[in-house]
């Protein structure tokens, strides 16, 4: 069974090419004008083990708010669209990540039902060109668009980089959890019989 995706999505804002293997190695060919985001795509690659490219061209010359909110759309997309009826998976997946002095914690619901929990204050920082509340902005479209419930909690930390990356790699090794095979798990996780 091939667990993989690929969408396009092209409006007056951006045009996003992105392919994702559930099963992969965590390989990434990311391109999307936002150095800081695709240092963040890649780290999500690595560490969910979730193949990722992404081809992204988006009005930065407005700022990078529709390309990461449209990338995210499509990552969340692809998500389901690799997860098919979801049978089998563990569904569910947490990870508690530090970063230097920040600690973060992301907790995953592959549950069908859209909703985001936002508990990071991020500072209203620019690195390079990716201004660093639109993390949030990224996560909230992949939430929506994945059709999962996603918790972000960041316990502490005071570097902007240290609590954006922070951020990325607990909600990647969250995600890796959530959508891995259960060698036990037999259909849907579920008693109602459909996530």
């Amino acid at each position: 069974m091939t667990r993989s995706a690929h969408i396009r999505r092209e409006t007056g804002e951006t045009k996003i090419d992105l392919t994702l293997d559930l099963d992969g190695g965590g390989g990434a060919h990311i391109n999307t004008g936002v150095g800081f985001f695709d240092h963040m795509l890649t780290l999500l690659a690595r560490h969910s083990l979730i193949d990722l490219t992404v081809q992204a061209v988006g009005d930065l010359h407005v700022d990078a708010h529709h390309t990461v909110e449209d990338v995210g759309i499509c990552y969340g997309k692809a998500l389901a669209q690799a997860l098919g009826d979801k049978s089998g998976i563990r569904r569910y997946g947490d990870a508690t990540v530090p970063m230097d002095e920040t600690l973060v914690t992301a907790a995953i619901d592959l549950s069908g039902r859209p909703f985001c929990v936002w508990r990071a204050d991020v500072p209203k920082e620019t690195l390079g060109t990716f201004n660093a509340p639109l993390a949030e902005e990224f996560w909230r479209a992949v939430s929506s668009s994945a059709a999962m419930t996603l918790h972000i909690v960041c316990h502490h930390g005071s570097n902007t980089h240290h609590l954006v990356e922070g951020i990325f790699k607990a909600a990647a090794r969250a995600l890796r959890q959530a959508v891995e095979l259960d060698p036990r798990g037999r259909g849907i996780p579920s008693t109602k019989g459909v996530l």
